[in-house]
């Protein structure tokens, strides 16, 4: 199936993934197993008492339905660059990540949360970047992405997905088409089965606060009177509106009150709307959430569009970051939650 390009690009996909030859891996390829597939929903996860006594064996169930068994708890674990966040944030810590690590004028990736990327492998920073041969170097014992959709892992390669599949068993977290709180509470289980204690005073503290944001976000959407708001992510010749139903953060925030607009000719996959720039009014906003990535226009170069500096919000200083990959701990969605609620109260409705 194609991938729903969360990273929107008229480029194939076959350009953008890294041309290389055979990889010649030796015996790890043989070595390593992986997952196997039960047919589950997703919803089951465990952890065994031998392992949680601090050996035996370690299983984990997906969201694709698959149980991933292992001889003893995984301890060299190579993810997805939010996920690795996410999981940093439970104490739980990667040996090599792959996805957007490099600053973003000047200042640390977003994705990475707080990560120290300096010490951790890269295995690639851009879209179809994955180096196998740096990946079995780590000799591997779990592989963990988002799934965007499911069931490929987000930022792996399907042209080396096998080499990448034989090295060691994968774990996704399925973040599309669902509310925020399901990959949260799967993230969290997963690091739980991975040793973190959900009882810590880190956890438990951001777990508050993310619910004290939420708290703030109902309450600034109920008294905003009916802002009307708009997801975008700025590209060279397209503007790209985001369909909010499609992204979990967007769905949650839709439950909380938060009145979202645009995307109502979807693309194939059914996640953006694309636009030209000559039509970047299509939908009045009075609030627009603008994507942070590194693979997004920033607003330096949103400026240099003329549409989009005529856009009522835009004039009026009515925007707001779209942490549109935000690692899935409650730790690195309340500030974000608490960031949009502050954009909320501050933002008024503007004539149309």
């Amino acid at each position: 199936m194609k991938r729903a390009p969360s990273v929107p690009n008229r480029v194939s996909r076959r350009r953008l993934l890294a041309a290389g030859g055979a990889l010649a891996l030796g015996p790890l390829l043989a070595a390593c197993g992986d997952g196997t597939d039960d047919g589950g929903t997703g919803d089951e996860s465990a952890r065994s008492a031998g392992d949680a006594a601090g050996g035996g064996p370690w299983s984990f169930k997906d969201d694709r339905g698959r149980t991933v068994r292992t001889d003893s708890e995984p301890k060299t674990l190579v993810a997805f660059v939010s996920t690795a966040a996410a999981l940093h944030d439970y104490g739980i810590e990667c040996k090599g990540v792959f996805g957007p690590t490099e600053p973003i004028e000047g200042k640390p990736n977003p994705q990475a949360g707080d990560l120290d990327v300096s010490k951790l492998t890269s295995l690639g920073t851009t879209w179809g970047q994955f180096n196998v041969e740096k990946y079995a170097a780590l000799q591997p014992d779990l592989l963990i992405s988002n799934m965007f959709p499911a069931p490929d892992l987000w930022y792996v390669p399907e042209e080396s997905r096998k080499k990448i599949e034989a090295l060691a068993p994968s774990v996704g977290i399925s973040i599309a088409r669902t509310s925020l709180l399901n990959p949260l509470r799967r993230t969290a289980e997963l690091a739980e089965s991975l040793g973190a204690d959900l009882g810590a005073k880190k956890v438990t503290d951001a777990k508050a606060r993310f619910d004290r944001a939420t708290g703030t976000l109902r309450e600034a959407a109920g008294a905003s009177g009916g802002l009307k708001v708009l997801a975008v992510a700025g590209h060279a010749d397209e503007l790209y509106v985001a369909v909010p139903d499609s992204y979990c953060d967007l769905n949650y925030f839709k439950d909380l009150g938060v009145e979202f607009v645009g995307g109502e000719k979807p693309d194939e996959w059914g996640f953006w709307e694309a636009l030209s720039w000559e039509n970047a009014d299509k939908y009045h906003a009075d609030l627009i959430m603008v994507d942070n990535r590194s693979t997004a226009l920033p607003p330096k170069e949103l400026a240099k569009k003329p549409t989009w500096r005529q856009l009522p919000a835009v004039k009026a200083g009515q925007t707001t970051p779209w942490s549109m990959e935000e690692r899935f701990s409650y730790a690195g969605f309340a500030p974000v939650i608490e960031q949009l609620a502050a954009a909320v109260k501050k933002s008024k409705q503007l004539d149309t």
